[in-house]
């Protein structure tokens, strides 16, 4: 066999291995499952000795839950992220988010040369691992997630045609990702729970100081994944400290953007977790405080317009039809013609799979706060 064949051969299993990885993922329900599917798939065409999937705020581009980390000890999440957020300046997240390829190896970066990387010399040497592959999976411009895959001492680095596939996949994880945020077909009730935010307070080095007890509640409810553990016996999720250590890179200047995560509990209601960075009476950057709490519907709806995959007019559209307003009216505040929102309508009910306006406000929007309006209803009954 010569060596042409065999690497058509090659490509061609490839091609085979990557049709059944998408084919298997695109039947997952949740992040989770579809995480599991995608390395289990991914390692045979590609193999590696660990991995981290992790969904992100397509927003704001932070880490999220939830988390799958395969092949990792447990205490290395805080040494990643300060790499991440404080030092590194070799493929960072945040950039791959807009690199044209948002692919990248780390021995391919620097040359074979990876001690130039902090991450390397504080993470990834002490674990044995010899090479990262770390890709976002973006659709629209928004980062659904990360992936980090690491090699161990021994083996072969990553090459073009590894960085090939993962570019070849990111977008169809990404929008499958993506579908996870359309409303659930029968919410959840709200269970009674806290009434408060959740805060948490954390020192420099990422170690939790003090809570209150709402913060334990939403804690509770929270997808499993990997956790920190601290003094006071409290498992805190990894991307809740990261999010603290985010608010205190932003303090520094030496990040940007906001400490700003939305997340899905188990019973798939939406909280968002928020963080900044204190200042100590110089000045100078003290603990960083940590808030978990209900997100408000404003901060929801961006989410699932975007699972529907709705243009910006579309959405638009949507806003005013949530509002009440006619076809006509609408047509005024948008300066179109009536024909041309009627078309807008009709395109938004193909994409949400509803037949009307008031199934489709239910649909984007009830979920959310009908609850929380039941919650505080007041039912009394006169004779």
């Amino acid at each position: 066999m010569t060596g042409s064949t065999i690497s058509r051969t090659a490509a061609s299993r490839t091609s085979v291995g990557r049709a059944e990885l998408l084919s298997r993922t695109a039947k997952a329900t949740d992040a989770l499952s579809m995480f599991a599917e995608a390395s289990a798939h991914l390692r045979r065409l590609m193999p590696y000795d660990a991995a981290v999937w992790r969904v992100t705020d397509p927003v704001t581009g932070m880490m999220t839950a939830p988390i799958r980390a395969e092949n990792l000890d447990e205490g290395g999440c805080a040494v990643y992220w300060e790499s991440e957020l404080f030092t590194e300046n070799v493929n960072l997240f945040r950039d791959l988010a807009r690199a044209p390829v948002p692919v990248a190896g780390l021995r391919q970066t620097t040359g074979d040369l990876p001690a130039r990387s902090t991450l390397y010399e504080t993470f990834m040497r002490p674990r044995g691992f010899h090479d990262e592959l770390r890709a976002v999976l973006r659709v629209g411009g928004h980062p659904q997630g990360h992936i980090s895959l690491f090699r161990a001492e021994g083996r072969a680095a990553f090459d073009a045609a590894d960085t090939q596939l993962i570019a070849s996949v990111v977008t169809p994880l990404a929008k499958q990702l993506r579908s996870f945020a359309e409303p659930s077909p029968q919410p959840q009730p709200l269970p009674d729970g806290p009434h408060g935010p959740g805060l948490l307070l954390f020192d420099a080095n990422g170690a939790l100081l003090s809570f209150n007890d709402d913060a334990l509640a939403y804690l509770d409810t929270l997808p499993e994944g990997p956790a920190v553990p601290s003094p006071q016996g409290i498992q805190v999720p990894a991307w809740v400290q990261a999010t603290a250590m985010k608010a205190r890179a932003v303090a520094q200047e030496r990040d940007r953007g906001q400490a700003r995560a939305r997340v899905r509990n188990r019973a798939g209601r939406w909280l968002v977790c928020h963080a900044s960075c204190l200042r100590e009476a110089d000045g100078g950057p003290g603990a960083s405080a940590v808030v978990i709490e209900p997100a408000k519907t404003s901060e929801i709806v961006p989410l699932i317009v975007d699972a529907y995959e709705l243009t910006d007019r579309e959405t638009e559209v949507t806003q005013y039809i949530a509002r009440g307003l006619p076809t006509g009216e609408i047509a005024a505040q948008l300066h179109l013609s009536p024909h041309t929102v009627r078309d807008h309508i009709k395109a938004v009910f193909e994409k949400v799979g509803v037949s009307s306006r008031g199934e489709l406000v239910g649909k984007l929007f009830t979920e959310h706060y009908a609850p929380l309006a039941e919650k505080n209803m007041t039912r009394v009954h006169t004779g």
